[in-house]
């Protein structure tokens, strides 16, 4: 334990996205659905697919050694991996454990988070707490999905949205500022809103079950847009007030990348400029956990992100969650 470095930054990012790519188009052959449709509605054009046999594991742990690569740390020097996903290699053991034994970190401590598509926002908040405390001196926190293997092909107002892909940021102890603050909220009265209904402890999985197609993901869209916006919104403001920062200050504000209609409208009531915004969710869709982690891998690789930098990470999903985190760039 080192009790004497109380700030944390990040000093590696990386992600990873599988090579099958699913078209607007190719969906006009599997639903009734067009590509005008689609990107009128959510901004996407396209979304990665995992292959059958690629696991949120395996592609969890490419993400984490490309971003071990640009942090220049070996994995057994790793003493904390985070790993947020919603789509698990299994329901048990954690998807972190396997990620640990794939990457070779034979050292550090392993968990899963779930928190909806704000998981790895929670991921972050929770390494940063570890290392702040002096408990441990750094982190690997990765955001992965293999979300098309709960999607219902079938259903048109879901299967167009999500996407596959990984994430990852090591954390470290540090000196110098980093990550300023936080916000994290729950809000269980809205858990109906984004769900797979059955497969665990509620609805066992059974006959009737698989019938009515119940481990797939269901969604209520008017619903989960009014939350997203108000909540994206608050959790924004109550992060950037704790480290008494205007939103007009932030140069690089990253959304979960759900829909752009939500981003456009979350990043106007804030008062955020349009090309301070990143976005790639015209190429990966919904990617869920890793949608954050993977859009801040790219803004960093891109340039957009540039030392001194305040940096926003906000983020919506199910359970209800939300949460942001602001970070001041440190190289």
């Amino acid at each position: 334990m080192n009790k004497n470095m109380q700030n944390v930054k990040i000093i590696g990012t990386g992600s990873y996205v599988p090579e099958n790519v699913l078209t607007n188009n190719d969906l006009e052959k599997m639903v009734d659905t067009n590509d005008e449709w689609i990107i009128a509605r959510t901004g996407i054009k396209e979304r990665r697919i995992a292959k059958d046999n690629e696991t949120t594991s395996d592609i969890s742990s490419k993400a984490a050694l490309r971003a071990l690569e640009n942090a220049k740390l070996n994995p057994e020097q790793l003493e904390l991996i985070i790993v947020a996903t919603n789509s698990p290699d299994m329901i048990f053991p954690a998807t972190a454990c396997l990620v640990q034994d794939k990457i070779e970190a034979i050292n550090a401590a392993t968990f899963d988070l779930q928190a909806g598509c704000t998981g790895f926002v929670y991921g972050m908040i929770t390494a940063w707490q570890f290392i702040v405390s002096g408990f441990y001196n750094n982190a690997l926190v990765i955001g992965g999905e293999t979300l098309s293997k709960f999607v219902d092909w079938t259903d048109r107002n879901t299967c167009v949205l999500f996407g596959d892909g990984a994430g990852a940021v090591v954390l470290k102890a540090n000196k110098t500022e980093g990550i300023l603050s936080g916000h994290l909220k729950g809000d269980g009265s809205g858990a109906d809103l984004i769900k797979i209904p059955a497969g665990a402890s509620k609805n066992p999985t059974s006959h009737e079950t698989i019938k009515q197609r119940l481990h797939y993901v269901k969604m209520k869209g008017n619903g989960v847009f009014k939350y997203a916006v108000k909540y994206m919104k608050r959790s924004t403001i109550s992060a950037l007030e704790k480290c008494n920062i205007s939103a007009t200050d932030v140069d690089c504000f990253i959304p979960h990348q759900a829909n752009m209609r939500i981003i456009e409208v979350v990043a106007k009531v804030l008062g955020i400029k349009k090309d301070k915004v990143f976005i790639n969710l015209d190429k990966y869709g919904n990617t869920s956990a890793a949608s954050v982690a993977i859009a801040l891998d790219e803004a960093v690789r891109q340039g957009k992100i540039q030392n001194g930098d305040i940096v926003v990470l906000t983020a919506f999903g199910a359970g209800l969650t939300s949460g942001s985190i602001v970070i001041k760039w440190v190289k």
